[in-house]
């Protein structure tokens, strides 16, 4: 355990959460600006009197500073998710990674009965993963077809023509994970 680390990291993260220059919390705190900087970078050992007083002008106790850094975590709710319809509004489609991360694409894919549509081929040496969450899936890629059941996850190459459809009565619930892995990596 580095107590110096979780310093830093909290007091850092503390600080710029509540809007705050070095600056101004050292002035609330009555300690001066480079007793702040220093403790931000990780080298610091401070008193336990500006400990304190930095505690008391961020209003948290000297144990929240000093422990393991929290996680950040946001809850993306499901009706602020991008959401779009395909297969003439047979199947819907919500993604579940709204950031945009390189390489990566993760959809929750909603089917009516009866519901098809046709994937789009993604850049070459992609890999997409189908897991199939409820009702059942029919995948076919190149020209093969696959039957998925709930808990079953197909993984073919992202790259060949698709298409999904859900030949049940039920509406069918499917994740759709796409790796897109250039060609030569």
């Amino acid at each position: 355990m580095d107590i110096a680390k979780n310093l830093a990291a909290n007091l850092e993260g503390l600080r710029k959460k509540r809007r705050l220059t070095q600056s101004t919390l050292a002035k609330h705190a009555g300690v001066p600006r480079s007793t702040v900087a220093y403790l931000e970078s990780g080298r610091g050992n401070p008193s336990l009197s500006n400990l304190a007083k930095i505690t008391a002008a961020l209003r948290i106790s000297i144990e929240e500073l000093l422990a393991r850094p929290h996680a950040e975590c946001e809850i993306l709710r499901a009706k602020d998710l991008p959401r779009v319809e395909r297969g003439h509004g047979s199947v819907r489609l919500h993604r579940l990674i709204p950031d945009s991360l390189s390489g990566l694409q993760m959809e929750r894919m909603e089917i009516l009965p009866g519901g098809f549509m046709r994937g789009v081929p993604h850049v070459q040496g992609a890999k997409e993963y189908l897991a199939c969450l409820s009702g059942s899936v029919r995948v076919t890629v190149a020209g093969q077809s696959h039957e998925l059941a709930s808990g079953d996850v197909l993984a073919f190459p992202g790259d060949q023509l698709h298409t999904y459809h859900n030949p049940g009565r039920n509406l069918s619930v499917a994740i759709s994970v796409v790796a897109l892995v250039p060609a030569g990596t």
